[in-house]
């Protein structure tokens, strides 16, 4: 069984949830970055009470649905990609998968054929 400690360290905030949205796992940076709303004690709590308003309503909707949600936003001068995505256990939906990037402001992109 392979050791998953690398993402403790790893530099993009990580959290897991499970099908109803209660916060499985997070990594270092993940509890940094909700510090303030908790961090690691974030952990069994329901995600969904993380997020105000229309904010709410679409993670449930993405829940629900079990779609991915790719995005990027920049707050304080900083730039970064959401990925949301569905996670399977022995192919069975088990949750959402948040990963939280920071990337350039300006970065390249390249075409590869």
């Amino acid at each position: 069984m392979p050791s998953h400690t690398w993402i403790k360290e790893f530099p993009a905030a990580v959290t897991v949830c499970d099908a109803e949205g209660i916060i499985l796992e997070m990594n270092d940076k993940s509890a940094k970055t909700f510090e303030k709303d908790g961090g690691y004690n974030l952990i069994g709590t329901n995600m969904l009470d993380c997020h105000p308003g229309t904010s709410h309503q679409k993670v449930e909707r993405l829940l629900a649905a079990k779609a991915k949600n790719v995005y990027t936003i920049e707050k304080n001068g900083i730039k970064k990609l959401i990925y949301q995505s569905p996670w399977y256990k022995e192919g069975e939906y088990a949750g959402f998968v948040e990963i939280s990037l920071e990337i350039p402001i300006e970065m390249p992109h390249f075409i590869r054929s």
